[in-house]
């Protein structure tokens, strides 16, 4: 059956109606993403240098101090896996690429004869994990918008209690580093214990603002604790670790909060943008199909008023 001129035309004024929203999502989604970005510069060397302090700490203290959030368990039984994402969706793979990536890891955890326990940063993440049928220990919603450091204290005191309370053995965080609006990496950090704290991309190599060993003049790698200038401690550094440790696993989850957030408003920026740009290309397609209809009506008018010409004659 053919298309008619009418049902072309509303095609084309819905898919017009829906690029309008596209373009205006794209540009709310820029104007927040370059907040972010200043949110994200601001805290990075901060969190490096926090990282660096607290295994300087450690080290320098020799045998871990008897706290609890500072006891490496004996056997890793059960492993925490908070997945970062966002409360909204048309962003992309930005929600299910961490949600995989955690899924992933939970299933590693478990031929390995361990047990994953999850949390979820975001109502995606929430909702995702619980459609796949797996258990959310806890959920945190309402702020991927804007994260702010509350929140991510929030998250932070109940991942160290549930580590505390023998609840988890190890804490696991997955979620979309920033790079640019184009490209977001997925990151997968071990935040506790302390003792095996990394940050690894999606290929399991060591992420490049980790702070692990470093290349040396003549081509190998070297330590940084055997680089590094000897520190004298005021207090001790086992007291310095009592203040500084819950410290060091808020401002992590603090910028696992701000990456995963830059993340979104670039991935929804991206995706945003596409949509018009496919938009555009649809309504191009549906003008020039009205225009074939338009010329077949015409010419079936055409020939109507031949036909009856030749018959009156």
């Amino acid at each position: 059956m053919a298309t008619s001129q009418r049902d072309v035309r509303n095609r084309i004024s819905s898919v017009k109606n829906i690029q309008k929203i596209t373009r205006a999502m794209e540009m709310v989604a820029a104007a927040r993403l370059r907040r972010a970005e200043q949110r994200i510069e601001v805290l990075r060397p901060y969190a490096d240098a926090i990282r660096r302090m607290t295994r300087q700490a450690a080290q320098a203290a020799g045998d871990v101090p008897q706290l609890p959030i500072l006891n490496e368990h004996e056997q890793i039984r059960r492993v925490g896996l908070l997945v970062v994402a966002g409360d909204r969706g048309l962003a992309g793979a930005f929600n299910s690429n961490a949600v995989r990536a955690g899924v992933t890891a939970g299933r590693e955890h478990e031929r390995e004869g361990q047990t994953a326990v999850y949390f979820a940063s975001g109502r995606r993440p929430a909702s995702s994990l619980t459609f796949r049928g797996l258990e959310v220990a806890d959920s945190f919603i309402g702020f991927t918008d804007r994260p702010a450091y509350s929140d991510a204290r929030r998250i932070a005191e109940r991942l160290m209690a549930a580590y505390i309370d023998d609840e988890v053995d190890q804490v696991e965080i997955f979620y979309n580093g920033y790079i640019s609006p184009l490209s977001q990496v997925i990151r997968h950090e071990t935040l506790l214990p302390l003792q095996k704290a990394t940050v690894l991309d999606e290929e399991g190599q060591r992420d490049q603002d980790d702070d692990g060993d470093r290349e040396d003049s003549s081509g190998g790698t070297e330590p940084r604790s055997e680089k590094r200038a000897l520190v004298e401690y005021e207090p001790d550094p086992e007291e310095i670790l009592k203040r500084l440790v819950p410290d060091y696993v808020e401002i992590s989850t603090y910028r696992a909060l701000l990456e995963s957030t830059a993340s979104e408003h670039g991935a929804r920026m991206t995706a945003m943008r596409n949509a018009s740009e496919n938009a555009t290309t649809l309504i191009e397609d549906y003008t020039l199909e009205m225009n074939r209809a338009r010329q077949a009506e015409i010419t079936q008018e055409i020939l109507e008023v031949v036909a009856g010409a030749e018959g009156l004659g």
